[in-house]
């Protein structure tokens, strides 16, 4: 397997990680009555500042992921694999899991400018499979 599927393995468990650190709250705060709901109505109440960014952080890193997806497919089916691919790679990965954290907290303007280290070594990691 290539560093680059590598990487996505790991950023898909990071996903799962991410995941339960905002199910888990989730259901502790608004009730397993109504998460496993049709959710046809809004809850009762709202959730905790923290839990509400690990879900905005969570919906964050799936919008990342398709791109990121995108990236290594590329690379990875263009036999384009070299050391910037992979240090790109390694540095998405590393962004995303900074991110949580730094979402959590509210660490303003650190989550924006890890946020742009994951983008644009997934850019990097496109344009370089294209020369």
């Amino acid at each position: 397997m290539t560093p680059e599927l590598t990487t996505l393995a790991l950023v898909g468990l990071l996903q799962a990680v991410q995941f339960v650190l905002f199910a888990i709250p989730a259901n502790l705060q608004l009730g397993t009555g109504y998460t496993s709901s049709p959710r046809d109505r809004p809850p009762s109440r709202q959730l905790s500042v923290v839990a509400a960014r690990m879900q905005r952080a969570l919906n964050n890193h799936f919008e990342g992921l398709i791109l990121f997806t995108l990236a290594v497919v590329v690379v990875t089916l263009g036999n384009q694999s070299s050391s910037v691919t992979q240090y790109a790679a390694y540095a998405y990965l590393a962004a995303r899991v900074l991110y949580i954290p730094a979402y959590a907290f509210g660490l303003r303007p650190w989550r924006s400018a890890i946020w742009a280290v994951g983008f644009f070594a997934t850019v990097t990691m496109i344009v370089a499979a294209l020369i």
